[in-house]
């Protein structure tokens, strides 16, 4: 792996690429749904922001074929920023600085932020994958993972991707 290559960690994902409970929906009580720690280096120069999209890529529809499941949408991070510290959804606002700009979108349960998995079974793979991009995203109020592709296409610089497992 080049030194200089875009990428995206998280302290909190173990060696083996494991999600931690408290991220998931099946945490203990207060300790579940807060979203994971991330960080990221290298962001390709002329980057005006980034943009995150997290998904379960083994999610199963109902109705027979696997279907990615939208977990978490962020748009519109400052370059400046390289991290969105633990349990960041839902309180860009509070936070204020540098994260005051940050949106988040709606996840595929139709709502704002960041929702952990809560699974039938176990070993799904967990997409967090970040965009570098070279303009800020005017997406209106209600952002979804299918505006942002959408607004996006011809505008990435870069794409850094985490796989966890759940």
């Amino acid at each position: 792996m080049a030194s200089d290559e875009f990428r995206l960690v998280s302290p909190q994902i173990d060696n083996e690429g494991r999600l931690p409970r408290k991220f998931t929906g099946e945490g203990q009580g207060a300790k579940k749904n807060i979203s994971p720690p991330l960080e990221w280096y290298n962001v390709p120069q002329g980057t005006k922001s980034l943009a995150l999209v997290v998904e379960d890529v083994d999610a199963p529809d109902p109705s027979g074929p696997i279907v990615p499941w939208t977990h978490w949408v962020v748009v519109n991070i400052p370059p400046t920023l390289n991290r969105l510290p633990e349990g960041f959804s839902g309180k860009e606002e509070e936070m204020g600085g540098e994260y005051a700009g940050i949106k988040e979108g709606n996840n595929d349960w139709k709502v704002p932020g960041w929702r952990g998995p809560k699974l039938p079974n176990h070993g799904h793979r967990f997409e967090f994958r970040l965009y570098a991009l070279d303009d800020k995203m005017n997406l209106g109020n209600k952002v979804t993972k299918e505006k942002l592709l959408e607004a996006i296409e011809g505008h990435v610089l870069g794409e850094a991707v985490l796989t966890a497992k759940f």
